[in-house]
């Protein structure tokens, strides 16, 4: 049976309503919060292209089949990066189909490692790019080392893997959150005498493998970026540039409300506590070590192509998917939490925001 098309209804959704219905008094709110500078102008074009983005009031291409006349309206989107579920989803699902058909290897396992750093760099590296690449070298070096130091000890040298990152700037619980998910070739490739590349799989993993990653990481950071960029609390950049933003994202990243008679408190939970089920449990191939944070339990097969693409989906998915959202009857808006260590989402475990 052929495949029915069924345009989007981009006006019904939960986070267009939230958006149309608040944006203007968002606005507002922040200008009163700043003396009148606000937020800057890209900021603000995001959610008014979001609004924008799937309406056909606001642009559409006209499509026409040669041989049989059919027509058919196809709206303009905004191919925005920041809140669009649907731009995002488009982009994940892209990439992620040219990671598994171009990038990663068919025939080899793949290892996830993420790396989360502490709250106090989490701030800067949200806009300090040089910041981030600097983190991001460090994370690289450290898991190239830790492979190709362990294929030396299986009698293989000069071997080399391969890995690709992810930045995400969000977490699970709709807040500011940069880390780094990084998928690794879980072993190392030898050239043979002939001159052929042979894939040798990496020994199973431990936890103490983990432990040793981190370590080396929160050292190489120490010592790169000891002094002011990590321990100058006055130096603040992005106040400089946006004092508007600055306060956001500071209050995004503590799980706080910014704005409102709910400012500086975090959002309500519905539910059981969704941190209760990992309290005091150990976590395999997990470690931690002075507030840097590194996991490493996500594997992928040699040849399960379904499952990798899967993957590669979750790191390139957008901030903020459509199913996660939920109207309240008393008008708040929930957000279902994300499982631990990447599982799947539990409706039953919610944050519930204020609509304003």
């Amino acid at each position: 049976m052929a495949a029915v098309y069924v345009p989007r209804s981009p006006t019904t959704g939960v986070l267009y309503g939230v958006v149309r219905a608040h944006l203007t008094e968002f606005l507002g709110a922040v200008d009163a919060e700043t003396d009148g500078s606000g937020l800057p102008g890209f900021v603000v074009n995001e959610f008014r292209k979001f609004l924008r983005c799937g309406v056909l009031s606001h642009g559409f291409a006209r499509v026409r089949c040669g041989d049989c006349a059919f027509e058919r309206l196809v709206p303009f989107s905004c191919k925005g990066r920041a809140i669009c579920p649907s731009c995002g989803g488009r982009r994940m699902a892209e990439r992620a189909a040219h990671l598994v058909d171009h990038v990663l290897p068919a025939d080899v396992p793949v290892r996830q490692w993420v790396l989360s750093v502490p709250h106090r760099l989490r701030y800067r590296l949200a806009y300090d790019h040089r910041l981030c690449r600097t983190v991001l070298h460090v994370f690289v070096r450290a898991l190239r080392s830790a492979y190709r130091r362990q294929a030396r000890r299986q009698g293989l040298s000069g071997g080399e893997t391969g890995m690709v990152t992810s930045v995400q700037r969000f977490g699970g619980a709709v807040n500011v959150h940069l880390h780094f998910h990084t998928l690794v070739l879980d072993g190392v490739f030898v050239r043979e005498p002939d001159g052929t590349l042979r894939f040798h799989p990496a020994a199973p993993l431990t936890d103490e493998d983990v432990r040793r990653v981190v370590a080396r990481v929160r050292r190489r950071l120490e010592r790169l970026v000891a002094g002011a960029t990590l321990t100058d609390e006055d130096a603040d950049p992005l106040a400089d540039e946006s004092a508007a933003l600055a306060s956001l994202s500071r209050a995004a990243i503590l799980g706080r409300t910014a704005l409102g008679h709910r400012a500086g408190r975090g959002p309500v939970r519905v539910g059981g506590d969704p941190d209760a089920p990992w309290v005091g449990r150990h976590v395999p191939l997990h470690a931690h070590d002075g507030g840097f944070d590194l996991h490493a339990a996500v594997y992928v097969v040699a040849g399960d192509r379904e499952r990798l693409e899967r993957l590669c989906q979750y790191l390139c998915r957008p901030p903020l998917g459509q199913g996660r959202l939920r109207r309240l009857r008393d008008g708040r808006i929930a957000v279902a939490l994300q499982a631990a260590m990447g599982g799947r989402d539990d409706p039953s475990r919610l944050h519930a925001h204020g609509a304003a």
